[in-house]
């Protein structure tokens, strides 16, 4: 996915979950809007190098908007908006081998209860496949998995009943897949963060038992692009 030009700055402070002042290399000092609703653990330290994108519609409240930061491990991409396009154009180039070669993809579909599934893959001969993303930006070397990029950051009812839908699903007779993409470069392997909800982790071993497969990928980020790199070995012990 080709990302918009970006302008480098540093990081004053995040606040109010989706508020970042920022101050860019050009001197100027602005507010952001950051799009991101969960804890960024480790990713809002004060001074980090950062990245923001700007829009000209007019209707915008922020003209910025908070997409990269830079620690340790290298670049971190915080927009919880791009992931559904960074997997759909995956799928389509043929990058998520388990995944690939049904005949459509639709995006936000709607199923179960109250839900909308992020992609449905759908082919005459295979049937359907029910694709739901989540965004990983969590890595916590003092945690209990050094290494490792985990989900979820905050407790996310949400992300469990998504979880129970999908399980619904392959019930059904339908095949779902639970896809956890990595908005980072420096992970080696996937752990579910059942410290942080463990609601979210049992919500997990219920869908797996059910059928439901999970994946997950890692990415290649740039400030001109963030495209699917590898698969990461799931640890879910």
């Amino acid at each position: 996915m080709q990302l918009p030009t970006l302008y480098p700055g540093r990081l004053i402070k995040r606040y109010k979950r989706f508020l970042a002042d920022i101050r860019l290399d050009s001197g100027e000092t602005l507010t952001a809007h950051c799009p991101n609703p969960g804890a960024m653990t480790g990713l809002q330290d004060p001074g980090a190098r950062v990245w923001l994108s700007r829009s000209d519609n007019p209707k915008r409240k922020l003209s910025h908007t908070f997409e990269l930061i830079e620690t340790a491990g290298g670049l971190v991409g915080i927009n919880t908006g791009h992931p559904n396009a960074v997997v759909a154009e995956a799928i389509a180039a043929g990058s998520i081998g388990p995944i690939q070669g049904y005949a459509s993809l639709r995006r936000e579909v709607k199923y179960g209860e109250k839900s909308r599934i992020d992609i449905l893959l759908d082919d005459p001969d295979r049937g359907k496949c029910w694709v739901e993303i989540k965004n990983v930006h969590l890595k916590r070397d003092d945690g209990p998995n050094p290494g490792a990029a985990e989900f979820p950051d905050s407790v996310t009812a949400r992300g469990a009943r998504h979880l129970d839908e999908m399980a619904n699903q392959v019930r059904a007779g339908d095949r779902a897949v639970m896809i956890y993409l990595v908005q980072r470069m420096d992970c080696d392997r996937f752990c579910v963060a059942g410290d942080i909800d463990p609601a979210y982790r049992d919500a997990l071993t219920r869908a797996m038992a059910a059928g439901v497969e999970a994946l997950c990928v890692d990415t290649e980020i740039t400030t001109e692009a963030i495209v699917v790199r590898r698969h990461l070995p799931l640890d879910l012990g």
